[in-house]
């Protein structure tokens, strides 16, 4: 049976995550520890004990629940469960890139941990929204931007294609009211706004960008092991940078991208759409059978169960979680 790991991003946090994990699993507990290590903050505090508004302060969740994930791939590891591809939410697809082998969990941290504060640093300032928009299909809520766009003369974006009827918009504050106004009227199941700091994968992450950019430049990227499907193409990446549409090739052929070019799609990734429903379609293709959804949380799951049929999912984010499996 072909498995994926799909690693959650930024929003399933709460405090108490991993707690029983730590105290249950030594492995886990050695790769939260290596990543308590290398901050400046107490991480272990943070993820066992909150308070859950600074947890939720964007510089402190990105290396938290990529502390979480990395965490979790060990105890998998060491049991012997392996997948055949792995992608994550944003932020998880830092998380996919260390379980392939890309990062090290120091370097996972130190990386996540500078991205959130970059975010941050991006969002300073602007008075952004993100808003879920359900019902509609993908097609029709990038239009219902680009025309909110083009009537307030400011900028909103789809930021996630996440699954079937369920996409998200980020912008301007009054950008995105209006193009809430416009899904209503062209019948919109529900408009949902997101309780986040900035509009996240955007163009207004341009500076963000360019931080990583930077960051990238002096970054060792080890070799790819395992699969990455990439958020920006809803698939691999061939040695360019580009979506590799045929699911019928060996593992190998979707592990050629080098650090040049998962860095460019990194930096890319931040301020552009996040297309997890393209990807589970070519999970789905490419006959995958079972999903295992590295959390906190089970948004991924639900992810899966709107876009495609017949597809196993587990999530785990419990001890208890853990030992089922």
């Amino acid at each position: 049976m072909k498995t994926a790991f799909l690693y959650a991003g930024q929003g399933s946090q709460h405090a108490g995550m991993g707690r029983d994990l730590y105290e249950a699993y030594p492995t886990f507990a050695e790769e939260v520890d290596k990543a308590d290590a290398v901050l400046n903050f107490d991480l272990k505090r943070m993820m066992f004990e909150g308070p859950e508004e600074e947890l939720s302060r964007t510089a402190y969740t990105q290396p938290c629940l990529a502390a979480f994930a990395a965490g979790m791939t060990a105890v998998l590891t060491e049991r012997g469960i392996r997948p055949d591809y792995v992608a994550g939410l944003s932020l998880g697809e830092y998380s996919a890139l260390h379980a392939a082998g890309v990062f090290s969990t120091e370097e996972l941290i130190r990386i996540t941990a500078f991205r959130g504060q970059a975010m941050s640093r991006a969002g300073e300032g602007l008075d952004t929204k993100m808003c879920a928009i359900l019902g509609l299909p993908a097609e029709k809520t990038a239009e219902i931007a680009q025309k909110a766009a083009k009537e307030t003369g400011s900028i909103v974006e789809v930021s996630n294609y996440n699954a079937k009827g369920q996409n998200v918009i980020s912008g301007f504050a009054e950008a995105v009211t209006r193009a809430e106004e416009i899904a209503k009227e062209e019948g919109a199941r529900r408009c949902m706004e997101l309780k986040v700091s900035s509009a996240f994968h955007t163009s207004l992450m341009a500076p963000a960008s360019q931080e990583l950019h930077d960051l990238f430049g002096r970054t060792a990227f080890g070799k790819m092991s395992i699969p990455v499907l990439f958020n920006t193409l809803g698939g691999p990446s061939d040695t360019r940078g580009r979506r590799i549409d045929d699911t019928s090739l060996s593992p190998s052929a979707y592990t050629q991208a080098d650090g040049k070019t998962i860095g460019a799609l990194l930096e890319k990734q931040v301020m552009s759409s996040v297309r997890m429903a393209q990807t589970i379609e070519w999970l789905k293709d490419a006959g995958v059978e079972k999903i295992i959804e590295i959390g906190p949380g089970h948004v991924l799951a639900g992810f899966v169960s709107r876009t495609v049929k017949g597809m196993e999912t587990v999530s785990l984010d419990t001890a208890e979680d853990v030992a089922a499996l």
